[in-house]
């Protein structure tokens, strides 16, 4: 396991645009998430002990802030190749046993990836109503190893900072997690590959 933090991407930020599949080949576009208040965007997978330590507490906040109108995609990069349980199959199958009620979605090329500047799983990235970047970084200061609880504190404030139309702390925090997994010679250049 390679232990990456997220890149931090500029706060203002345009939502790059996406068009993907979800494991039953549904597609799923940004686009098709305009209207909402928010839009959060979580790179992840299946396999990352990062990604399964928050997973009860991702599906059940997750789920709360769709009731409250934001729109929520997962999207999964890593190269099934390699990494064969993040295959969509796998997906499909991960999304129904944590309860994930977001469209969890598949970026084959990782070209989607690239271009939200994603580095690790979990990443996170927030949007508000006109879909620019208001929060990057951490959900909480929980990790696999330090034993503190799954709050999800830091992601709950920004996101309902943008609901109630208040400002989002500017000092954030960078997620921490495992790389993406990318295809050989893949790595994009904010890595120096």
């Amino acid at each position: 396991m390679s232990l990456q933090n997220s890149t931090m991407l500029p706060l203002g930020t345009q939502a790059p645009d996406f068009r993907l599949p979800d494991p039953t080949g549904q597609i799923v576009s940004r686009d098709d998430l305009k209207g909402a208040p928010a839009l959060l965007v979580i790179f992840m997978c299946n396999h990352c002990p990062y990604v399964k330590h928050i997973r009860s507490g991702l599906a059940s906040m997750t789920s709360e802030y769709r009731e409250k109108g934001m729109a929520v995609v997962g999207i999964s990069a890593n190269d099934v190749d390699t990494h064969p349980a993040d295959s969509p199959a796998k997906m499909a199958e991960e999304a129904r046993s944590a309860g994930y009620t977001f469209p969890y979605l598949y970026d084959e090329s990782q070209e989607i990836a690239k271009a939200y500047r994603a580095a690790c799983t979990p990443d996170f990235f927030l949007f508000d109503a006109d879909q620019k970047l208001v929060y990057r970084g951490q959900m909480d200061d929980s990790r696999p190893e330090n034993g503190l609880p799954v709050t999800g504190s830091d992601l709950r404030a920004a996101m309902d900072a943008i609901l109630a139309g208040q400002p989002i702390a500017a000092e954030q925090k960078s997620s921490i997690g495992c790389n993406i997994k990318w295809k050989s010679g893949n790595a994009p250049d904010y890595f120096g590959g």
